[in-house]
């Protein structure tokens, strides 16, 4: 059953010129012993954590390239068909979108009093009076908690005053990593990701095998 179709506008990026069409186009990208960082922080703090998603994030770019497409087939001007649309916005499958959308994110954050982290650009902290929220970006995947609830509310509501968002809800999946949230802890595992190898090379019904490890083993500060 079909439940709604969609398309999208792709811009043949391979035909973009480096120096002509776009320049830098990396961008920040969490790494994910960030995320175990944040996790780790969050968890000592005993914050609630909270995940959002930002719909169609690359359309968000502003562009400082002048970037010229030709007409979509199937959507070309009868009158003007030799005509060319000039982007105001990113696309998908521009070199440079991603970029444009974390400088765009990035400069909206910090404009509302967040600042970005030193040694990790896709941390943003934001200081209350005796409370903290701390954010942490995955291109389009936001996770979000706080020392106080009402915070995490008011960021939900500020992104989505500027930004098309899913609806807040508690982190309980990200990046291939189970979140189990808990008043003592928070515990992550891959138990999907291991199912899905199972099923996908037929061992559902394999038998489990026993692991053994040191359970005195001293470890070090390091």
């Amino acid at each position: 059953m079909v439940i709604r179709s969609m398309s999208h506008l792709v811009v043949r990026g391979y035909r973009q010129e480096e120096g002509i069409d776009f320049e830098e186009s990396f961008a920040p990208v969490a790494r994910m012993k960030a995320i175990w960082i944040f996790l780790a922080y969050v968890a000592h703090k005993s914050f609630t954590v909270f995940q959002i998603d930002v719909k169609t994030a690359f359309l968000h770019g502003t562009l400082k390239e002048d970037v010229y497409v030709c007409q979509p087939e199937g959507f070309i001007d009868a009158d003007h068909p030799s005509y060319v649309f000039k982007l105001k916005k990113a696309l998908y499958g521009l070199k440079q979108a991603p970029r444009a959308w974390y400088n765009e994110l990035s400069t909206f954050l910090q404009q509302n009093h967040f600042f970005k982290g030193t040694t990790d650009p896709t941390l943003f902290i934001r200081r209350f009076v005796n409370d903290i929220l701390v954010v942490q970006v995955c291109v389009d995947d936001i996770i979000f908690g706080s020392s106080h609830p009402r915070y995490t509310h008011l960021f939900s509501d500020l992104m989505k005053s500027h930004f098309k968002m899913s609806m807040m809800r508690e982190m309980i999946f990200f990046l291939g990593l189970q979140v189990n949230q808990f008043p003592f802890g928070i515990f992550i595992n891959q138990s999907n990701y291991v199912l899905e190898i199972l099923k996908k090379y037929g061992m559902e019904s394999c038998d489990l095998v026993g692991t053994t490890m040191e359970i005195k083993d001293k470890l070090d500060l390091d």
